[in-house]
């Protein structure tokens, strides 16, 4: 089987081999004319002109320390106290490093922390604002803070207590757990699952400064080849001659419904003048809690769906987005549009409860599920990014496949949750014909199938995930 890579991108040579060589630098195509805002005025035929949309701050953030350079700072890490980072810290100084928080430059100190908690943006030095709705902060506690004393940089060390990155110019202040919580979530009710397993249980205390990444992070899952930086993105989408690009955020596999969203998104932006918008299918690869589907079952998923020309690969580019997963709504929703601007899109697809979850003790949705949407459209610093409203789409019995609903006719459309379809896969059971492709489909179910523990105790990861 060919890579996966190739399936959805270009060839691999289609990238310098770091993304240091054009991101330390602004590129001239970095400062091309964002689009025009998108109108309720679908009979009317604009002119457009575009590009890729600027980084916030000017330009992206890099914070990989030069090849030349690593020897150096891998020994003065190990000079430096040491501050071991939990899976989601590092996915977070993947984050960083890559520049997906620009103008971001490392873990925030107090007063990023506080505009972020209070504003959901950061003011910067040229007064210019940009948003930024979730803290990216990394947590450390009593202990470790004795030991740091007066250093004014630490070191970062991973599980396997090898040197990751140099925080310098450090500043250390009291983590407000129970605020940090009620300002992120709206709620402090028991059972949030990014609080239990970040926030609940960490240190008191909080050190920002700025990050000096000593290499790539890599994860060694045969998934490295699809976590393209967002200086690569933009290089990606520059090689295709995008003159648009919308993305689409997921953690679940596609349905032909969300499908659907995504070809009638591009057929909106031709209608509109464009004349070769690409599709950044950009999936979560973070942490996500327990019962959503793991990411190397997503990412084969989406496989066949582009496999089963489902979707168009000539048109669209599969990535992983490092982030961790808050399910914190309205506010991190922002979080990822924000993200999607640096790596270059200008349009943002939006749908129902994005970034929702179900109340955690009782039997309703956590957040309304219209106000993200709303949240997007009047948010600080994104005033720049055109947000699309999910069209609702459900399975039409009159048609057998996955249409827009018409209200004219409820009787005739399926409403197929993602409970329910989560139930099908589980029983082994097919869903209407049209739901989803076949392919996609047997990938669900495989997934389920071995949830079932082998003779090892061992659930098996799926195959053909490996570039």
């Amino acid at each position: 089987m060919a890579s996966m890579a190739a399936a959805f991108i270009k060839p691999s040579n289609a990238f310098p081999h770091s993304p240091i060589t054009f991101v330390k630098t602004t590129s001239p195509w970095i400062q091309l004319p964002i689009s025009l805002r998108i109108k309720n005025n679908a009979r009317r035929r604009i002119r457009v002109s575009c590009g890729l949309i600027d980084p916030d701050g000017g330009k992206l953030v890099d914070l990989i320390v030069d090849e030349s350079m690593r020897a150096f700072k891998n020994r003065e890490a190990l000079s430096l106290p040491r501050v071991k980072l939990s899976r989601i810290d590092l996915q977070w100084v993947h984050v960083l490093s890559e520049g997906w928080a620009s103008p971001l430059s490392g873990f925030m100190r107090e007063s990023e922390f506080l505009q972020t908690l209070h504003f959901n943006s950061l003011r910067l030095h040229d007064g210019s604002v940009v948003n930024m709705s979730v803290p990216i902060v990394l947590a450390i506690d009593d202990a470790v803070k004795t030991r740091i004393g007066a250093s004014s940089k630490v070191a970062l060390f991973g599980s396997d207590d090898r040197p990751v990155a140099i925080l310098n110019d450090i500043e250390i202040y009291k983590q407000p757990k129970e605020e940090r919580i009620a300002r992120t979530w709206g709620t402090t009710a028991p059972g949030l699952p990014y609080v239990d397993e970040a926030i609940k249980n960490a240190g008191n205390w909080l050190i920002g400064g700025d990050l000096e990444v000593i290499e790539p992070i890599k994860y060694h899952d045969g998934l490295d080849s699809f976590r393209l930086s967002p200086a690569q993105l933009r290089n990606e989408f520059i090689s295709r001659n995008a003159d648009a690009v919308f993305a689409f955020q997921l953690r679940n596999p596609v349905h032909n419904g969300h499908a659907l969203l995504m070809t009638d998104t591009r057929r909106r932006l031709l209608d509109m003048g464009y004349t070769n918008p690409i599709l950044l299918l950009n999936p979560l690869g973070g942490y996500t809690k327990a019962d959503d589907v793991p990411l190397h079952w997503r990412i084969k998923q989406h496989q066949k769906v582009l496999e089963d020309g489902v979707l168009d690969p000539e048109t669209t580019v599969v990535s992983i987005f490092p982030s961790p997963m808050h399910y914190a709504g309205p506010t991190e929703v922002q979080w990822h549009a924000k993200a999607r601007i640096n790596a270059g899109a200008n349009f943002y697809i939006v749908g129902r409860d994005p970034a929702g979850m179900g109340h955690p003790t009782e039997k309703r949705d956590l957040y309304d599920p219209d106000h993200g949407k709303k949240v997007l459209s009047m948010a600080p610093g994104l005033e720049r990014l055109n947000i699309l409203p999910f069209k609702v789409a459900a399975y039409d019995k009159t048609q057998g496949k996955m249409a827009f609903f018409d209200p004219s006719r409820p009787q005739d459309f399926l409403f197929i949750s993602g409970t329910k379809m989560r139930t099908l896969a589980r029983n082994k059971e097919n869903p209407p014909d049209g739901f989803m492709c076949p392919g996609g489909w047997s990938v669900l179910v495989e997934y389920y199938e071995s949830l079932v523990p082998a003779n090892n105790g061992r659930i098996p990861k799926p195959e053909a995930v490996a570039a």
